[in-house]
């Protein structure tokens, strides 16, 4: 948990000057010890599986009386032809491996131990004894003697013909067809624009044949990113403005087109009009009508708004400048998204391997067939669930980490106001400062999301297995409570990063931080709703402009690829990825944006600029200060102006 230290107790002058990073104190203390008493249960889950035998059946895999490959076993009570020798035997080979059960996402097909896998396809029964006798690897029953393979004894005992060649997976001792078509019932239930075999198998050859050039499309999404993020700093002011005009002008070209059409068809000549569809023709009219008024009352409206928030654009435009700066300064942001995917991806792998033990732990039962299956009784059975519930909220604990550390470097940057004093590399600073005092905080706010997500995703399975099922109103039921819990999931998110800014400023609990995170949203909903829309589509644009220069350029260099005929597959990987990088990227720009804002609006509260309590902030946010008190004195309202606006939290302790 890391050392705290105390915070004052002593009740603070209200006329005391107010000092940003002033004290710290460890904050929501028993919300960390609740997540580390939960981490314990997870641990305790994947030991539990481990000891309990389930680790050895998984990576060594098992037959279906029960016996580990690889290894001498014990005898079961009741189970046939289980405690066998397969100290030789260290394959899965299943007789029917392109038998699967799409409900119960299993292979039925009875699997036996084998000394090798069969590295090419077996034709015929003969094949299969002439493979047993050269390589001591039986493929059919142990009952069986490879003499007997030909026999009537023999039937459904033996693997089905042909018998595909397969080789061993790595680390998992199972044999898996080489020709990947053999799972094509299994790829077509996942993915339902393949309709035949040929067509999957192509696809797949695309993406092998393609790997070069897939992999240097994905770094040129990862350099066009990191460009992208340099020239938004530079050419902010002039993006924004162009956008504006062009979404003007876009709104009031599309809306004289639609009141040309409808006066030009209103003025055609009743000649020009199918006899037998005047019906037809009077429907048009009174759509295109409609259309043309919608057309006109959305352009007003946006009109209005954009006359409204001109001025709070130009903060928008600044705060975007001035995060630029701060990358300058602490280059190593850039990196962020790295180290959170790179904690997550160890995470999930932690996560789908413990899931795999509990497959294959529990104790040994026959099913309807005699084979053995491994399954969990009692109370034990239940720890799918807490496992679920810990994939969520550790999943969510990560990135909040990485929201207080954008957020706890941004501030250190912001409220510094020699940038020469700011330590060596800030980024660590505020992963010492969350180690140290806000790993409750941060648990305690992923813990509230968890909340959101698991009924949304409990009402998702619902209506995945009663779809086709249930009754119209019962389906608008369920969609209405899924859509309210996503938006839900949504504002928390925005809240609760927010939340975390004001923790890294003041340093106080989630819920305190959280409460005066929402007064100053709400106070300046305007400026909060220009900086998330005009901000936020710049972005969007940015998103979209990778992902099409990346597609343009898979295009061209697969055009002249020839080894194969089906790119679709290796272009839609590129563009999805590229989207994931710029997503990435720009979601951390567009955070330490909205972290700039809130400490734009602490810094308005406690200074006016006199001397004594100068500005925290930089020239341009001073610009855009004075240029705004020179607009209210000229408005004949004299104060500050858009100092007046900004109320944001009080000091707590």
């Amino acid at each position: 948990m890391g050392c705290c230290s105390s915070a004052s107790s002593a009740a603070q002058s209200s006329k005391r000057e107010w000092k940003p990073l002033e004290d710290r104190s460890c904050t929501d203390i028993p919300w960390l010890l609740l997540f580390i008493l939960f981490c314990i249960g997870m641990g305790f889950i994947c030991g539990f599986s481990v000891a309990t035998g389930a680790a050895a059946r998984l990576v060594s895999g098992y037959d279906s009386y029960g016996n580990i490959c690889g290894q001498k076993n014990a005898e079961l009570e009741a189970i046939p032809n289980s405690g066998m020798d397969h100290t030789h035997r260290k394959y899965v080979f299943f007789l029917d491996p392109c038998n699967l059960d799409l409900i119960n996402r299993k292979i039925k097909s009875v699997a036996l131990c084998v000394a090798a896998c069969p590295r090419q396809e077996l034709k015929t029964i003969s094949d299969v004894q002439k493979f047993a006798e050269i390589n001591g690897s039986a493929l059919c029953s142990y009952d069986l003697k490879p003499s007997e393979y030909a026999s009537s004894k023999a039937k459904g005992l033996c693997p089905k013909l042909p018998v595909p060649a397969s080789a061993p997976i790595p680390f998992f001792h199972r044999c898996a067809p080489v020709n990947i078509s053999c799972y094509a019932k299994f790829a077509e239930a996942l993915i339902t624009f393949v309709s035949d075999n040929s067509v999957l198998h192509r696809l797949i050859s695309g993406v092998m044949t393609s790997k070069e050039i897939i992999l240097g499309l994905c770094l040129l999404s990862l350099v066009l990113s990191m460009i992208l993020m340099v020239i938004i700093r530079y050419i902010s002011r002039i993006l924004v403005w162009i956008l504006t005009f062009l979404l003007i002008l876009g709104s009031l070209a599309g809306t004289g087109v639609l009141w040309w059409l409808y006066a030009k068809q209103r003025k055609s000549p009743k000649e020009t009009v199918i006899p037998d569809q005047p019906q037809v023709a009077e429907a048009n009219l009174r759509a295109l009508l409609i259309y043309a008024i919608s057309a006109t009352v959305f352009t007003v409206i946006l009109f209005l708004v954009m006359l409204v928030m001109r001025k709070r654009v130009a903060l928008t435009i600044a705060l975007f400048h001035v995060a630029g700066k701060v990358f300058i300064h602490l280059p190593l942001l850039v990196f962020q998204p790295f180290w959170t995917f790179f904690a997550l991806v160890l995470f999930w792998v932690y996560w789908i391997m413990t899931l795999l033990f509990l497959g294959t732990a529990g104790s040994a039962v026959q099913n309807e067939q005699g084979f053995v299956e491994f399954k969990m009784s009692g109370p034990l059975q239940y720890m799918w669930w807490y496992h679920v519930v810990g994939l969520i909220w550790i999943s969510e604990f990560i990135l909040a980490c990485q929201q207080m550390t954008v957020a706890g470097a941004v501030v250190t940057y912001y409220f510094t106001r020699d940038k020469r004093n700011l330590p060596f590399t800030p980024i660590l600073a505020s992963v010492n400062r969350l180690i140290r005092y806000h790993l409750g905080t941060v648990a305690k706010g992923s813990f509230i999301i968890t909340l959101v997500k698991i009924p949304r995703m409990i009402l998702m399975y619902i209506h995945s297995q009663l779809k086709g099922k249930e009754n119209a109103c019962a389906r608008c039921v369920l969609k209405s409570c899924i859509c309210c819990l996503w938006c839900l999931e949504k504002c928390l998110n925005y809240l609760n990063q927010n939340a975390y800014t004001a923790t890294a400023i003041n340093s106080t609990n989630f819920c305190t931080s959280a409460k005066d995170a929402f007064v100053i949203l709400v106070e300046n909903a305007l400026r909060v709703a220009a900086i998330n829309t005009v901000g936020d589509f710049m972005l969007f644009l940015g998103k979209v402009l990778i992902v099409c220069s990346t597609g343009l350029a898979g295009v061209m260099l697969l055009n002249y690829q020839q080894d194969y005929t089906v790119w679709v597959l290796p272009l839609i990987i590129v563009c999805l990825f590229a989207f994931l990088v710029a997503h990435c990227f720009l979601s951390i720009y567009e955070m330490v944006v909205d972290v700039l804002f809130l400490c734009f609006a602490v810094d308005t509260k406690y200074n006016d600029g006199s001397p004594g309590r100068e500005f925290y902030m930089d020239k341009v946010l001073m610009e855009f200060v004075e240029n705004s008190r020179k607009a209210m004195k000229e408005a004949g309202k004299g104060g500050v102006a858009d100092a007046r606006e900004l109320k944001p939290m009080l000091r707590r302790r």
